[in-house]
C-alpha cells in the first residue's frame, strides 16, 4: 500500500517517502546524532552547574586558575581561552563558507575554506592539550588538610599568590623512593610532589610574609586569608603537599571542579578533534573531485552541521567553566 498520501496535485510533506520534509536521510541521520549528543552534554552541564551551586563557598575561581598564555610569564586571567574560543568560532564561520561554496559548486573555495576549518580546529585541540597540560602541572602548589581542604599561600606584602619555591626550605631529610639498582622489585613512585610537607611548614615558620588562604569565599567573594596567628595554627592540620591537578589532589580548590574540568572539556575535545579527522577526510575527497562528480556537496553541509553543533556547544563550556 503506497504510504504517500497527496492533496490535489500536490504531495504532503508528512507522506513518508524517501526525503520527508525535502531533507536526504543522510541530514535527518546527523539532526537525530546532534539532538541526541546535545540531551548528553546537557546533563553534564547541569551536573556540574549543580555541584558548583552545592559547594559554592570553596569552589574555585576561575580568573584564579586559567591565567597562563603560551610563552608568556605573567598572570593574564582567561587571555588564552577566549583565544582559543574565538578560533573555533571562526572555524565556523570558515565551514559557513566552504557550504555556500558548495552550494555554488565552486570546488576551489571549498577546498581553501575547508582547509582554513581544519587549521582553525586543529589550534583549538592543540590549545586544549597545551591547558591540561598546564593545569595539571600546576605553578604554585598547596597543602590538603586531613578533611581534604585545600590551603594555598599568600605573600602579604604584595598581595599575590606565594608558591612553594618561594619559601620552602630545603631539608637534609631523605625522601623515600624506590630505585631499579636497589631491589629485585621496582615500581614507579607515581605521584611525587617537589618538597615534602616538612619543608613546606618549616619553610613557612621562617617566613613571617606568607599567610595561609583557605578554600572559603568571604562576604566580597574572595577567598578568605587568614592572618599570622590563625596561619601558623591552620598549618598544623595539613597532611600533604599537593601540586597541580589530577582526579585525586586539585591544588586549586574542589577536586569536584577538576573531574568536571577534566570529563567536560576532555569529551568535547574528543568530539573537535574528531571533527578534524572528518574535515580531513572530507577535505581530501573535495581536492580529488568526488563532490563535482556526484553533482553536489552534501558531505560538506552536513559534517558543517556537526562542526557547528560543536562550537555551539563550546560556547555553553566556556560560559559555564570560565565566565559565570
Amino acid at each position: 500500500m503506497d504510504a504517500t498520501v497527496t492533496t490535489g496535485t500536490e504531495e504532503s510533506v508528512w507522506g513518508g517517502g524517501n526525503k520527508p520534509l525535502g531533507a536526504s536521510y543522510g541530514k535527518m541521520m546527523m539532526w537525530f546524532f546532534i539532538v541526541s549528543d546535545a540531551l548528553t552534554f546537557s546533563g553534564f552541564l547541569v551536573s556540574y552547574g549543580f555541584s558548583r551551586f552545592k559547594f559554592i563557598d570553596i569552589w574555585p575561581i576561575a580568573d584564579e586558575v586559567f591565567t597562563h598564555v603560551p610563552f608568556f610569564h605573567g598572570n593574564y586571567p582567561m587571555y588564552y581561552v577566549a583565544f582559543m574560543t574565538f578560533i573555533l568560532i571562526m572555524s565556523s564561520v570558515t565551514m559557513v563558507l566552504a557550504v555556500d561554496a558548495g552550494h555554488k559548486m565552486k570546488q576551489s573555495k571549498v577546498v581553501i575554506y575547508m582547509f582554513l576549518t581544519i587549521i582553525g580546529g586543529a589550534i583549538f585541540v592543540g590549545s586544549q592539550a597545551w591547558e591540561w597540560a598546564t593545569f595539571i602541572k600546576g605553578d604554585y602548589g598547596a597543602l590538603e588538610t586531613k578533611g581534604g581542604r585545600i590551603l594555598q599561600f599568600v605573600n602579604a606584602e604584595t598581595g599575590e599568590r606565594a608558591a612553594l619555591a618561594d619559601f620552602a626550605e630545603t631539608l637534609p631529610e631523605e625522601r623515600v623512593k624506590h630505585l631499579k639498582s636497589e631491589g629485585i622489585w621496582f615500581e614507579g613512585e607515581g605521584y611525587k610532589t617537589s618538597y615534602s610537607l616538612n619543608e613546606v611548614v618549616e619553610g613557612f615558620k621562617a617566613t613571617p610574609n606568607i599567610l595561609i588562604r583557605t578554600e572559603f569565599l568571604n562576604e566580597e567573594g574572595e577567598k578568605t586569608i587568614l592572618d599570622r596567628k590563625e596561619s601558623l595554627a591552620k598549618i598544623m592540620e595539613a597532611t600533604q603537599v599537593v601540586e597541580g591537578a589530577n582526579l585525586i589532589h586539585n591544588e586549586y580548590g574542589s577536586r569536584l571542579f577538576a573531574d568536571f574540568f577534566f570529563f567536560i572539556t576532555g569529551f568535547h575535545g574528543f568530539h573537535v578533534f574528531s571533527g578534524v579527522v572528518i574535515n580531513i577526510i572530507i577535505f581530501f575527497n573535495v581536492i580529488l573531485g568526488t563532490y563535482e562528480r556526484r553533482g553536489h556537496y552534501e558531505m560538506v553541509e552536513k559534517v558543517g552541521l556537526y562542526w557547528h553543533f560543536v562550537d555551539l556547544v563550546w560556547v555553553f563550556v566556556f560560559t559555564f567553566f570560565y565566565l559565570v
